[in-house]
């Protein structure tokens, strides 16, 4: 299974493709709040259909932590939702389909897998 992160989900629908098989509750809310308030609700309701959305559940919760623990001792925190999406993939044993393979990178010690996307910059990036 192939969890799907925001750039990569913003940049499939605009090529009219689908890739992956779920997406972090932060997707979710990261991809709406870049569009019109009156196009949110049937947009939610779409992303609904097409992808199980994941929520924060305990197993996500604790290695969100564990995560902030191990990267704060090293002095290399990653913005809460990025940490989150990671925290996520690596919980449910799903590859991370992301663009910005460079900045998820540190995770990789930490179990996270990431799938195969084609490279791109971290231009556009919504954190």
């Amino acid at each position: 299974m192939e969890l799907v992160d925001t750039d990569v989900l913003i940049d499939s629908l605009r090529r009219g493709e689908m890739r992956g098989d779920a997406v972090s509750v932060l997707t979710v809310l990261e991809f709406l709040r870049g569009m019109p308030e009156g196009d949110r609700e049937r947009a939610k309701e779409l992303l609904e259909e097409a992808f199980e959305v994941i929520g924060l559940d305990n197993e996500v919760i604790i290695e969100y932590c564990r995560l902030y623990d191990r990267l704060r001792e090293r002095g290399e925190l990653l913005g809460d939702a990025d940490l989150i999406i990671g925290a996520t993939a690596i919980s449910k044993g799903m590859d991370l389909l992301t663009g910005n393979e460079r900045h998820f990178a540190r995770l990789k010690e930490y179990g996270l897998r990431l799938g195969a996307v084609g490279r791109r910059s971290d231009a556009g990036k919504t954190e």
